[in-house]
């Protein structure tokens, strides 16, 4: 086999530390390789097996206003109709070699609705959520079942449901939209199939409570008529006001002495599957987070990657050696093992809670499921 310049195999011998002796047999070993397809663990180990994840993606910061603006140029230039399959407009991360991706597992994007359109159906293996910071007048039908959309509402979809959306408003609505999508894609188990062009009738009607809620938004209890764990949650809509009033609760708990926070000022709420007690969806972990004004969380490691929205307040996070004001809606990346701290500055200006509240998602049931998961707090070490 002639050896080109496009091959995609290129070994070079190199005189340094732990690597084999240049000579001219190691040069026709190394070519020998090459023909053959081959790569030597002993010229890759330092990239393929670090002494800890060192991820391509880089802590980066999106603002939500010129994600807006931008969202609404694009509302009233590009169709929504089929083809295009959603006004979505992904995150990409500058360490990413221009993909759409946050991180080389989530997709985070922000879409955005005129009045009266529909995004029409479809559906996908990719596991979803819709996560409102701001709106209302858009209703998600999942499965035929209309699911109004509000702010702070956190709306979970698992993998191949027939989805669409309807904006029955006089305003454009924006929202942000995560998914699996790089992890389903780097994996090739991504499967997408068109479905109806229109939704009917009844699907437009605006229903204060899904279908999904009545039967399954009870704290505490479940429906008998539907045994056994179920993959991902088939709770559609998980509302702002019981979020809240979790939050608050476990900060007037910390306040009168009891235990109840994660740290000192710091709240944090898992979403849940009611059928499992488990993660909402099978990939993705939903968090909400409220720290307290003046509080400031200790510095943290993960194994595996999150994105965050600034949902109320305001505050400074560091990542890595980056550090941001942030205000509501903001989005930021906090890639593999990368430290992130976050200090709330909110005040009654600019919170309704008078807290900074941060939304998060992250790929941790991934890595719990395949036990790679690890996290490292300052001052208390859980590797």
């Amino acid at each position: 086999m002639t050896h080109t310049a496009n091959h995609p195999v290129r070994l070079a011998v190199v005189d340094a530390p732990d690597q084999p002796p240049p000579s001219p047999a190691l040069e026709e070993l190394y070519r020998g390789f090459e023909r053959e397809l081959l790569i030597p663990l002993w010229t890759e180990i330092g990239d393929l097996m670090p002494p800890h994840p060192r991820s391509k993606a880089v802590p980066h910061l999106w603002r939500w206003r010129s994600l807006l603006a931008l969202a609404e140029r694009a509302g009233h230039l590009v169709p929504v109709g089929r083809g295009g399959e959603r006004r979505a407009i992904a995150l990409a991360n500058p360490g990413l070699g221009g993909r759409p991706f946050a991180t080389p597992t989530l997709w985070a994007a922000i879409q955005y609705l005129m009045p009266g359109e529909d995004a029409p159906e479809h559906r996908h293996t990719q596991h979803a959520f819709r996560f409102v910071v701001e709106g209302e007048g858009v209703w998600t039908v999942v499965g035929r079942d209309p699911v109004p959309m509000r702010r702070g509402d956190f709306l979970p979809q698992v993998g191949w449901n027939w989805h669409a959306h309807h904006n029955g408003a006089a305003e454009p609505m924006a929202w942000i939209d995560g998914l699996d999508i790089p992890f389903q894609y780097a994996v090739d188990a991504q499967f997408f199939e068109f479905g109806r062009d229109r939704i009917s009738d009844a699907e437009r009607t605006t229903p204060d409570r899904s279908r999904s809620e009545r039967l399954w938004g009870h704290p505490g209890l479940r429906p008998v008529s539907a045994p056994g764990p179920r993959p991902g949650t088939p709770l559609l809509a998980y509302r702002w006001a019981d979020t809240d009033r979790a939050l608050a609760d476990q900060l007037d708990l910390e306040a009168e002495g009891h235990a109840g926070t994660v740290e000192p000022g710091h709240a944090a709420v898992r979403y849940t599957n009611p059928t499992t007690g488990g993660d909402v969806l099978p990939t993705i972990r939903a968090e909400m987070h409220r720290i307290r004004a003046g509080a400031e969380t200790a510095p943290r490691r993960e194994a595996g990657s999150s994105v965050f929205q600034v949902f109320d307040g305001s505050g400074r996070v560091t990542v890595g050696d980056s550090s941001w004001s942030v205000t509501r809606g903001d989005l930021f990346v906090v890639p593999s093992w990368q430290p992130f701290s976050a200090r709330s500055e909110a005040s009654a200006s600019d919170s309704d809670s008078g807290a900074l509240d941060l939304f998060r998602f992250s790929d941790g049931p991934v890595f719990e499921a395949l036990h790679l998961d690890r996290v490292t707090v300052e001052g208390n070490d859980q590797a």
